[in-house]
Parts: structure tokens; C-alpha cells; sequence
């Protein structure tokens, strides 16, 4: 069935030890057919796991909180609100919350089922 208009409190929110993702839109959650778009939490202090995506690209806009994103063998990139991030597939990446206040972001692949290798 698709889903045209989805509240974040509609969403379909996963928890995890490091913060939480609520999707908003993706070929399995709302009929999606070519993207993916999600609401990211990673607490203060914690990471998401190293992981890549071999079918799509991922985007992040980063709404609160500051995060220090690694990407592939680059130096690691420090957001504030406001920044966002394209990270192409198959580069390995993750996010450290490194401010007192959890980071909030949205983010989005290339995709409406994406892959996911490592996590």
C-alpha cells in the first residue's frame, strides 16, 4: 500500500544502543519507488557502526547536535546544524554525536531498498 504523507509519528522507528532511525518512506514501508528518506538519532557520545550501501548514495542533513562523520579514508568531517553530507556507494562510513545534545538528522539513499553491509 502506499503512503503519500507520513508523520514522523508514523514512521517506523527502529532502536538501536546508539540512538534510533524512523522511516519515513521506502519501498518496503510506504511503496517508495526509487528513494528512501529517514529521521536518524545518535545520542551523545555514542556511534552508529562502520557500514557502506553497495546500490545507492546516502545523503544527511544534520538538524541539531554536532557529529564527526568518517567517509572512506578521509579525514573525518566535523557537521554542525545545517551541514550535510553525500557519501557515494560502497564508501565505508558512521557518525559520532560528539556534542552534549543527541544528533537529529535526515537522511536519504538513492535508493528505495537500500543495502546495507557491515552494522
Amino acid at each position: 500500500m502506499k503512503k503519500r504523507v507520513v508523520s514522523s509519528a508514523q514512521g517506523e522507528k527502529r532502536e538501536f544502543p546508539w540512538g534510533s532511525i524512523t522511516w519515513l518512506h521506502s519501498g518496503e514501508f510506504s511503496g517508495s519507488e526509487e528513494l528512501t528518506l529517514g529521521e536518524v538519532v545518535i545520542r551523545s557520545g555514542q556511534s552508529n557502526p562502520m557500514h557502506s550501501h553497495a546500490n545507492c548514495e546516502e545523503i544527511l542533513y544534520l538538524i541539531q547536535g554536532e557529529l564527526e562523520h568518517t567517509c572512506g579514508e578521509e579525514q573525518p568531517y566535523r557537521l554542525k546544524p545545517g551541514d550535510s553530507i553525500c557519501v557515494q556507494r560502497g564508501v565505508p562510513h558512521n557518525a559520532t554525536c560528539v556534542s552534549e545534545r543527541d544528533a537529529r538528522m535526515i537522511v536519504a539513499y538513492s535508493s528505495a531498498y537500500r543495502e546495507m553491509q557491515g552494522e
